[in-house]
């Protein structure tokens, strides 16, 4: 490993996807950074080549495939894997951490856990028990307490080309965002604080419903104006979920909520938008998620919070016919033309 570091402490990075790698790369221009990968053979091959796919690894950069290492060697440590290996990966590192680890995730999936035996019925219906945040699942499987997440218009491709982009750190501990900030901030990266840590979770989970929608509008050969009308619809729906589920509206205005909203929505980079775009020009779900090299998190979100809704009782006219969809009820085009006549009453009424 290279001796460029500026900082003598080694910062731990989990995930060598698109977004953990660019993480990573980042990190490294401040501090030395420990990568992991899972595949002993890749983590191989990642560190002969100095490479990953299209991202050039840092000399800065150390890899490793064995969760120990991220534990014993690093204070903090970057969680970056989807959601359905979350909570596996966090019982794994378990026994490596202490009290005075900091994990700042980068996440944005939601994880369903059912107790074993238990059903899920009109009597007792899915909830919010069942569905934990990424930082709720690392306070429940380990002893750590300074947790935090990241959450923005975070495109890793625009990342690593070293565009200008922000985002944001959120923890219920000022010190956790003091230490993101020191870490990630840098001359084309802004890095801002909030101590809403449900809510900018959520924002990053809840957007990427709405990319699927939207991506699905540019795959229909629709206009601006009704990409602009799903998008702000969105939006409300966003909160109302967001609401319901412990986060505070404000959170959904800002950079992680709104900024993430957009860029998501805009951009072919999202994978999520990707994946309502092949929807809509006649591919089946299991063929794009089968051809995707990373995961999609929207397609679980949307699941997920069709199923909250109906328990919650709460009206999101956009995620049920997206589920609809997914799961076969309904085409693309019978999808936009009941969303069409959906009665909406009041445009914005949470404020």
């Amino acid at each position: 490993m290279s001796s460029k570091s500026t900082s003598e402490k080694i910062v731990g990075v989990i995930g060598a996807g698109s977004f953990g790698t660019a993480i990573a790369n980042m990190l490294a221009e401040k501090s030395a950074v420990l990568l992991y990968v899972r595949d002993k053979s890749k983590a191989e091959q990642f560190a002969q080549n100095r490479s990953i796919g299209s991202h050039v690894l840092s000399d800065n950069i150390e890899i490793t495939n064995q969760l120990s290492d991220i534990g014993t060697r690093c204070e903090i440590i970057f969680p970056i894997v989807p959601s359905a290996n979350f909570r596996q990966m966090i019982r794994d590192l378990s026994p490596f951490l202490r009290p005075y680890h900091i994990l700042i995730h980068g996440t944005k999936g939601l994880d369903l856990s059912v107790a074993e035996g238990e059903e899920i019925s009109k009597k007792n219906p899915l909830s919010r028990k069942h569905v934990k945040t990424m930082s709720e699942v690392i306070l429940e499987e380990t002893s750590v307490l300074r947790v935090g997440c990241l959450a923005g218009p975070n495109l890793a491709k625009e990342i690593e080309e070293k565009q200008p982009a922000a985002t944001v750190v959120a923890s219920h501990f000022e010190e956790v965002i003091d230490q993101g900030q020191k870490l990630l901030k840098n001359d084309r990266f802004l890095v801002y604080g909030s101590n809403d840590l449900i809510g900018i979770e959520l924002c990053g989970v809840l957007k990427n419903i709405i990319a699927i929608g939207t991506g699905m509008i540019s795959g229909m050969g629709l206009g601006e104006n009704s990409k602009a009308m799903l998008i702000s619809r969105g939006m409300v729906e966003m909160v109302y979920i967001g609401n319901a589920l412990g986060g505070n509206t404000k959170a959904f205005l800002g950079l992680a909520g709104v900024g993430d909203l957009v860029a998501t929505c805009s951009s072919k980079l999202s994978r999520n938008f990707t994946v309502g775009f092949r929807l809509a020009s006649g591919e089946s779900l299991d063929d794009i998620i089968t051809s995707m090299e990373e995961v999609a998190e929207g397609v679980n979100t949307i699941k997920i919070i069709n199923r909250l809704a109906e328990s919650y009782n709460i009206r999101v006219p956009i995620t049920e016919t997206l589920h609809n969809i997914i799961e076969g009820e309904m085409s693309v085009q019978e999808a936009y033309t009941y969303f069409m006549k959906f009665p909406f009453r009041s445009e914005i009424d949470f404020i």
